[in-house]
């Protein structure tokens, strides 16, 4: 069975529509960057609601607790099965102020040293058409939705 994953796009309206997108932290993606960004979300189990899922993830990650609506996008599929079930929220927030989550892992491989480092190293928002650039190809489809939602502008 293919992992699930919920998160939420921030869009704010400034002229045009940006979204705010997060770049994985870790040593594995200190030197990506097209592709490498991604909505804030993480992995629920079966039986969890997904709102409740996409709302714990983004306070996970940017360390902001969300209050506002959400408008459900639906669902894509990533690279290796993973489902990702996407909501929407408009609001705007100060990026210089997140506050990740941080995991261990052993860095250098096989060197029997654990080392901690953020979920994620920063957020930046971007319009429709650079983020595009940025997101990992199978969240993309979600910013088609979130464009036709919103008008892009």
């Amino acid at each position: 069975m293919p992992s699930k994953s919920a998160g939420i796009i921030a869009y704010r309206k400034r002229g045009k529509v940006e979204v705010l997108l997060v770049h994985p932290g870790g040593p594995f993606w200190r030197n990506k960057d097209l592709g490498a960004w991604s909505i804030p979300k993480g992995e629920y189990a079966d039986g969890e609601d997904a709102e409740i899922a996409a709302r714990r993830e983004f306070a996970e990650e940017l360390g902001l607790q969300l209050s506002v609506p959400l408008i459900a996008l639906g669902q894509v599929r990533q690279r290796g099965s993973k489902l990702v079930t996407a909501f929407a929220a408009e609001l705007d927030i100060d990026v210089r102020g997140i506050r990740s989550n941080t995991f261990e892992m052993e860095w250098p491989p096989r060197s029997g040293k654990r080392q901690a480092f953020p979920e994620v190293d920063r957020a930046q928002w971007f319009t429709l058409e650079g983020a595009r650039e940025k997101i990992n190809a199978g969240q993309r489809p979600l910013l088609d939705r979130l464009e036709q939602l919103t008008g892009g502008e």
